[in-house]
């Protein structure tokens, strides 16, 4: 860990802690932990997205410290750092938070586990072998003497669970499931945590699954495997794109799979999400496709100019040329 981050939080009296755009529950989870391990070392810290906290996420957020940046003066805060989690510029955390960062000039720390360049990852904590930003944000928690509560841990674990896909990722280790003990013994339970981010789906969810699942294809080696769905769809079953995100862990179960995609027309972008069972590294796919990411899941933005069958095509001709 790289102790400047220590010294400069230990330095800071009023902690600003961000995320990016549209959040997950591995951004939340590590920014709500922080906040109120922070607060327990008598700083003045809160949290500030680009929106309003999505209210399938309000039951990890108890003491209500995440807030839209359109409120800040509601709350007469001031900071002298600010803390953004799960991402590694601040372009990502939106253009409400740019024009914050530029009027403020405040210092700025990451924290997160994605890929970046090499200035970034030494001059912030930057940790690509951590298997989410929440293990790193509990690592930095316990390194600052700060005790797991149950609100601590129910975030932590739960930002876990989400960007390990309940743990069966590669870059899962002894690290995470020593700190995930720890979280455990506040108390917390397993079904619980679980229950709450994965259990809150409705019918329409399911029936949205079931029609996705439906378009699955394979290339003809049949380690190649790809499912299809847009807007439309989302609107005929009353659906957000976040509850989307893992429908492609459901691929991941095929045999002799090598590379699951998951494909979103949202109009004038194609959205191609890519998960690995470990053979090949997606986040060098994904970069070769204008994305980036890690080695086990990432993903990229293609700008719509051609047909969407002929964008699938090449897609899938690009990750058959890299794996």
């Amino acid at each position: 860990m790289n102790e400047n981050i220590k010294e400069a939080i230990a330095k800071a009296s009023s902690i600003l802690i961000t995320t990016h755009i549209y959040p997950d529950a591995d951004g939340i989870g590590s920014q709500i932990s922080l906040c109120l391990a922070l607060r327990e070392l008598g700083k003045q810290s809160i949290c500030f997205n680009e929106k309003e906290l999505l209210e399938r996420y309000k039951y990890l957020d108890h003491k209500n410290v995440v807030h839209s940046i359109d409120n800040i003066s509601d709350h007469n805060f001031e900071p002298d750092l600010i803390i953004v989690v799960d991402t590694n510029t601040k372009e990502r955390t939106g253009s409400r938070m740019l024009e914050y960062y530029e009027t403020n000039n405040t210092r700025c720390i990451y924290i997160d586990h994605h890929p970046c360049i090499k200035e970034v990852s030494e001059n912030h904590f930057i940790d690509t072998t951590a298997a989410a930003t929440g293990q790193m944000a509990g690592e930095l928690i316990q390194s600052l003497g700060v005790s797991f509560t149950k609100e601590i841990a129910l975030a932590l674990y739960t930002a876990i669970i989400i960007d390990t896909s309940s743990f069966r990722y590669p870059t899962v280790s002894s690290r995470t499931h020593t700190l995930v003990s720890k979280l455990l013994e506040t108390g917390i339970e397993p079904t619980v945590a679980y229950n709450g981010i994965y259990g809150t789906k409705t019918i329409k969810h399911l029936h949205l699954l079931g029609k996705i699942l439906s378009t699955a294809k394979s290339n003809e080696a049949h380690d190649i495997y790809w499912i299809v769905f847009n807007q439309a769809d989302l609107e005929n079953f009353d659906t957000d794109i976040e509850d989307t995100h893992a429908f492609i862990n459901h691929l991941l179960i095929l045999d002799n799979i090598k590379v699951a995609c998951m494909i979103r027309d949202d109009g004038d972008f194609v959205k191609v999400s890519l998960r690995s069972n470990g053979q090949c590294d997606v986040g060098i796919i994904a970069q070769k496709l204008g994305g980036g990411g890690h080695s086990h899941s990432a993903a990229t933005i293609i700008e719509k100019t051609k047909n969407l069958d002929i964008i699938i095509e090449e897609t899938i001709k690009t990750i058959e040329s890299l794996c």
